[in-house]
């Protein structure tokens, strides 16, 4: 899909936004009020990015909503206390709505009947699904979806919940194309990126004090993450997800051939720029596998040059690095999101495995830093193509400039439409 289609597509909704705003403005009412179902697991630092994101583009583009947030359950102190940092007049509420229409908590109960909208954040899949359709059954109230993939992981079958939405907007053209053709019939229907590209947490405090420790300096390194083919959460303690014997095998067989790629170009990084490499983790499960089937299989001559991060980190903490890397390459993608929407270049291998969520690399005009490792002509073009990156980072960056300011208009134009539907709300 072509970016200037996106842009075409949503002119009705531009065209409304400034009469939107003037309701606001004038309205002798109160604020618009937003319940935004995010925040899926704490095991992953993108997964933890949508929400800031989402939040961040809400207090950006719609200044006199208030927003609660309606987490799920595994939301950690730790994570809600980021969070809250930055944004400190967040409520965050958590529980379910029984078959009754019983919130399960009080304080779930007085959000839901504060709410005008409610707003599921980006993800995965449609995850909340359920949630939704309890808050949709019992107050009737509207509601919206941001920046989510579609045709993976659903929950149960969501397209005739999708087709009740004031909108639906979808995180790659892959799913936006899939739910045309399943015919779900909601009035909008569009491509909005990821909410993560939105995220500036920041540690900067902690950062610094990392990269000094492991001889890192500002613009002198670029950083690499892994992954294997599927998540092995059965090996984090306390997850209480089981061994998928099925998913270990593939993940087994595939394993050195999606990380030859990698290591290849580590080692021309070290050996044609003055570069270092920072192998760093996404998840809770990639400290080991970088130190495996990265840093232990490297050359000695090239390993001085090269930083292994064994402890995981949080949003603010890895997003405070990578504003201060080259750039990012490697097989995880909320990392490179949330690079790129802080004008950081960043490179991306994708597979079968991970959704089609990779294509919205291609969408937003980098398809150049598109790799597919199920291509094994796309396995022998990456570390030539991550060695021109570090090559020319003036180039680099300016690329990622430019995808970075597509993103921020397709995120303005999508706040818009879902202040155009705030904007209906009856004011009291």
């Amino acid at each position: 899909m072509k970016r200037r289609e996106f842009l075409r597509a949503t002119l009705a909704g531009i065209t409304a936004a400034s009469s939107a705003a003037s309701v606001f403005a004038d309205s002798p009412g109160r604020r618009p009020r937003i319940l935004l179902r995010s925040s899926w697991q704490v095991v992953n630092i993108g997964d933890i990015a949508h929400t800031p994101g989402v939040l961040a583009l809400i207090e950006k583009h719609i200044p006199d909503a208030e927003v609660i947030l309606w987490a799920s359950r595994d939301l950690s102190a730790e994570v809600a206390a980021m969070e809250q940092k930055r944004f400190p007049k967040l409520k965050v509420v958590k529980g379910t709505i029984g078959p009754s229409g019983r919130a399960s908590s009080p304080e779930l109960a007085d959000a839901v009947a504060w709410a005008d909208f409610l707003l599921h954040g980006s993800g995965p899949s449609f995850v909340a699904a359920k949630d939704v359709a309890a808050f949709v059954r019992h107050t009737g109230k509207p509601f919206g979806v941001y920046g989510i993939t579609h045709g993976s992981f659903q929950t149960g079958d969501d397209k005739p919940l999708l087709g009740q939405a004031r909108f639906a907007f979808f995180r790659d053209s892959v799913s936006l194309e899939r739910a045309k053709t399943e015919g779900v019939a909601c009035p909008i229907m569009e491509f909005a990126p990821d909410g993560a590209f939105a995220c500036d947490l920041r540690d900067d405090s902690r950062a610094i004090e990392f990269l000094k420790a492991h001889g890192l300096e500002d613009g002198k390194f670029l950083c690499c993450l892994s992954r294997l083919r599927h998540t092995p959460y059965w090996t984090i303690p306390g997850d209480k997800r089981a061994f998928n014997e099925r998913s270990q095998a593939r993940n087994n067989e595939m394993k050195e051939h999606d990380h030859v790629p990698l290591r290849e170009a580590i080692v021309r990084i070290v050996q044609h720029t003055p570069l270092k490499v920072l192998l760093c983790p996404e998840d809770m499960t990639q400290m080991a596998v970088g130190k495996e089937l990265i840093y232990d299989k490297l050359p000695e001559a090239v390993k001085s040059r090269v930083v292994w991060r064994e402890n995981f980190w949080l949003t603010d903490e890895a997003l405070s690095v990578y504003v201060r890397s080259a750039g990012l390459f490697g097989s995880e993608m909320h990392s490179p999101i949330m690079a790129v929407g802080n004008g950081i270049p960043a490179i991306v291998c994708r597979f079968e495995e991970q959704t089609s969520k990779g294509f919205m690399w291609r969408d937003i005009g980098l398809n150049d830093w598109l790799f597919d490792f199920d291509r094994e002509e796309d396995c022998r073009r990456l570390p030539d193509a991550v060695l021109a990156m570090a090559n020319d980072l003036d180039a680099a960056r300016a690329k990622a400039a430019r995808a970075r300011q597509f993103v921020e208009q397709r995120q303005q134009d999508t706040m818009q439409i879902l202040r155009n539907n705030l904007a209906l709300r009856d004011t009291p």
